[in-house]
């Protein structure tokens, strides 16, 4: 078995999941080769990345357009590169014009992108493709599972399921012709099937992984109060409800200290908010961290706040990554009733549960995991033991493994 792995971007610094599953499968002996669609835009990656052996190739000169429109509307270069592409697979595809219908209505890049995976799937003996969200690598792979007839599986996680440009009829056809689709919770699973009905039927669920080797375990029992919360600076990760929870707590005068790891859209207007609340004396972002400089700031915390939303274009988390590193690591959790996460975060047993876009419920949540450390101990041991259980990423990959079977 030869497994290509497609993804929009490789590496991200967001994805640890992606780079977690794929060393879990080299470990586990799998071939992978892995195809991105775009090249990396981040500044900062996990220490991870350079664990991966597998091979990572980055399909080559997208083109815009779509395929209904002719080609003499696209540039002279862009028209003979495409035409090219398609030359070059049908001659290791003898039936690739007969199945070209398929592509009706994609964009000319995703078509392109797919007849050159073809021909490298062909090439390189690739015997399985797996994408990584629902969206624009589906897209490709999809097309590429038909041109090289060789089967796809999908991972859905969040936006590629919940936002408001999400197509219905793209996704049915992606359900319909992926071979088992995997999403990263219950809840995820459950969306899928009412929204999709009978073709989402093939959906099953399986847990982003953890490492948990490389995570170890510290009490949180003797800690500074201080709040961290990491992840981009969007609407869905409800920063600004955590600066106001803290400008309650300091109101209460209560003192703590509040890390706000990341760096995103809403950085010039969260930074604005603290100023205007007078908190720049107990809050503070500092940007993005690698990833084993988060881990230690995640350790030498008393709480992880993740005061996640759904935002207003239905965007959302699925399951944070981030989320079950904290938990691992040993540092207590609040999160919201927001898609998966009360699968992980199980109130008052292996973290806090609050409604979403309530600062007061946040504040409150926050100073009783600040004052009391026989809770914070608790449900860190509780929250560990979960992480051990059913967030494994050696045998949650070994399942994924199943359906590439």
């Amino acid at each position: 078995m030869r497994v290509g792995y497609v993804v929009k971007r490789y590496p991200r610094y967001s994805e640890t999941f992606v780079v977690n599953e794929i060393l879990a499968h080299e470990k586990a002996g799998l071939n992978i080769d892995i195809f991105a669609l775009r090249p990396p835009c981040d500044t900062h990656f996990q220490n991870c990345i350079s664990q991966v052996r597998s091979r990572v190739t980055y399909i080559r000169k997208p083109i815009q357009g779509r395929i209904s429109e002719s080609l003499n509307s696209l540039s002279p270069t862009a028209a003979s590169y495409f035409w090219a592409e398609l030359q070059e697979l049908g001659k290791l595809v003898p039936d690739f014009w007969s199945k070209l219908s398929i592509a009706q209505g994609e964009t000319a890049s995703t078509v392109y992108q797919a007849a050159w995976l073809a021909r490298e799937v062909k090439l390189r003996g690739i015997t399985h493709l797996h994408a990584h969200f629902g969206s624009v690598a589906t897209s490709v792979t999809r097309l590429t599972s038909h041109f090289a007839d060789v089967p796809y599986t999908f991972t859905t996680h969040a936006k590629d399921i919940f936002h408001e440009s999400v197509d219905i009829d793209d996704m049915n056809r992606k359900l319909r012709d992926a071979s088992t689709v995997v999403t990263v919770s219950n809840y995820n699973q459950q969306y899928l099937q009412k929204t999709y009905g009978k073709v989402a039927d093939k959906v099953r669920r399986i847990y982003n992984g953890l490492n948990l080797s490389q995570l170890n375990y510290q009490s949180p029992q003797y800690r500074p109060l201080r709040i961290i919360s990491v992840g981009r600076l969007v609407e869905k990760k409800g920063t600004s409800i955590l600066i106001d929870a803290c400008f309650l707590l300091k109101e209460l005068g209560f003192e703590f200290h509040c890390q706000i790891v990341g760096t995103g859209d809403l950085e010039t207007k969260l930074k604005q908010q603290i100023e205007t609340l007078k908190l720049d004396d107990c809050v503070e972002i500092i940007g993005p961290h690698p990833q084993n400089e988060v881990f230690k700031l995640i350790q030498e915390s008393a709480v992880f706040a993740a005061p996640y939303i759904i935002g207003k274009d239905g965007n959302r988390d699925g399951l944070p990554t981030v989320l079950l590193e904290a938990m691992a690591l040993g540092t207590p959790c609040i999160g919201t009733d927001v898609t998966g996460i009360p699968e992980m975060i199980k109130h008052e047993e292996t973290g806090l549960i609050i409604p979403q876009n309530n600062p007061e419920a946040l504040a409150m949540a926050l100073q009783t995991l600040l004052i009391s450390e026989n809770m914070r101990v608790q449900l860190a041991e509780n929250a560990r033991k979960l992480m051990e259980t059913e967030f494994n990423i050696e045998q949650n990959a070994a399942s994924l493994r199943q359906f590439f079977q």
